[in-house]
């Protein structure tokens, strides 16, 4: 591996690590709330992954590192172990509703954000 590669991979290490660390204190704070932290990671997914599209690093930070460590793939597992199909249903069907909302949200965001910065522009 040449030093350049090697450069890339400490900062994207480092930028997965920086997310991951407040995601994991939120779940943590949420406790045995794993619908909301399931949930909250995939609207926030879905706003990242509309915001970040050719940006790398918000993906490295955002997507992979913060909500990879506030969803709770394991817990959920467990919980569904426990409780069955509502269960399954509530996070499958909740997640993917979130995560298109997250991205509709997104996008109308940055149409929003494109317009002022427009017109801000053409008042100078």
């Amino acid at each position: 591996m040449n030093r350049r590669a090697l450069v890339d991979e400490i900062w994207a290490l480092a930028l997965v690590a920086a997310g991951a660390i407040p995601g994991a204190l939120l779940r943590w704070q949420l406790g045995d709330q794993i619908l909301v932290a399931n949930l909250l990671g995939c609207l926030l997914i879905g706003m990242i992954s509309v915001a970040a599209s050719g940006r790398p690093r918000w993906l490295l930070w955002g997507a992979i590192g913060f909500c990879g460590s506030l969803t709770t793939f394991s817990s959920w597992m467990l919980e569904l172990n426990r409780a069955g199909l509502p269960v399954l249903a509530s996070h499958l069907g909740g997640g993917l509703a979130a995560l298109l909302l997250g991205q509709a949200l997104s996008r109308r965001g940055l149409r929003v954000w494109r317009r002022v910065r427009s017109a801000a522009g053409s008042n100078r």
